[in-house]
């Protein structure tokens, strides 16, 4: 369990655009390093936000695009091509306008794909595909991705596990379907903590005043049952990447001056 730190910024677009270069330096870091790198995107404003920056950033080039694998952290089931899936998102912000590898590109299935409307089979499949993807060397059922990134919601919840709901309690599986999602659509199917935990860096994205109490009470020591954001932690890092609006809350003590 790594200790979070905090990096604030004055507004969104600088958060966004200083996270995009940030992204770029870990996956050719690690692209040096191994040959390939492993990223897991976020979807929402703050996750779309940073791709669309990451699109227009001078340094995207100097990533190998294929030779990185995208996972997501969760996903809508909603027919392939709907525009409030995260990957369709993704793909007008950035995806669609790189060399990627379709093969590398790992979406989560659409409720009109190979598993229909089973939910259930849907998730296990991505989880079966996660555990093909792990070496021996990740000590996991999942990749170490080198960078999972999250969202964070006003009530705190991360991927699509929300408070006090089963899936923020689930500890065997990797991937779980969601049932009655309180925010729409009801059904998702989303990574779960112990997967996000494998992760060698989390990112945990906020932006915007209403994001400043979900960020307060995550950060104040908080359970990860009452605030799931509280239980994502990577193995060597976790990092909060916040505005100035959404760290209104928080003690100037938990970050530096000079990152504002």
């Amino acid at each position: 369990m790594s200790v979070p730190q905090l990096v604030v910024h004055r507004d969104k677009e600088l958060m966004a655009q200083a996270a995009a270069a940030r992204l770029i330096t870990k996956i050719v870091d690690a692209q040096a390093a191994r040959g390939s790198a492993s990223i897991v995107l976020t979807g929402g404003r703050n996750g779309n936000g940073l791709l669309a920056a990451l699109s227009q950033a001078p340094a995207r080039d100097a990533v190998d695009w294929t030779r990185l694998d995208l996972w997501w952290g969760d996903e809508r089931f909603l027919p392939e091509g709907d525009p409030e899936r995260n990957v369709t998102q993704a793909r007008a912000a950035l995806l669609d306008s790189v060399p990627l590898d379709p093969s590398q590109v790992h979406a989560m299935p659409a409720s009109d794909g190979a598993y229909g409307s089973d939910i259930e089979a849907a998730a296990a499949a991505y989880e079966t595909e996660l555990a093909a993807a792990a070496r021996p060397e990740d000590h996991a059922r999942v990749p170490s991705f080198d960078v999972l990134m999250l969202g964070v919601g006003p009530d705190t919840h991360v991927a699509s596990l929300f408070p006090e709901l089963p899936g923020v309690r689930e500890t065997e599986r990797m991937v779980i379907a969601v049932h009655g999602a309180p925010k729409p659509p009801p059904l998702r199917i989303s990574l779960t903590l112990p997967a996000i935990r494998a992760a060698h860096e989390v990112w945990l994205l906020a932006a915007g005043e209403d994001k400043a109490e979900a960020a307060e009470i995550a950060l104040s020591g908080a359970g990860e049952l009452q605030a799931p954001a509280a239980g994502a932690y990577g193995r060597a890092r976790t990092l909060w990447l916040l505005d100035e609006p959404a760290a209104s809350k928080l003690p100037r003590a938990l970050y530096p001056t000079a990152s504002a």
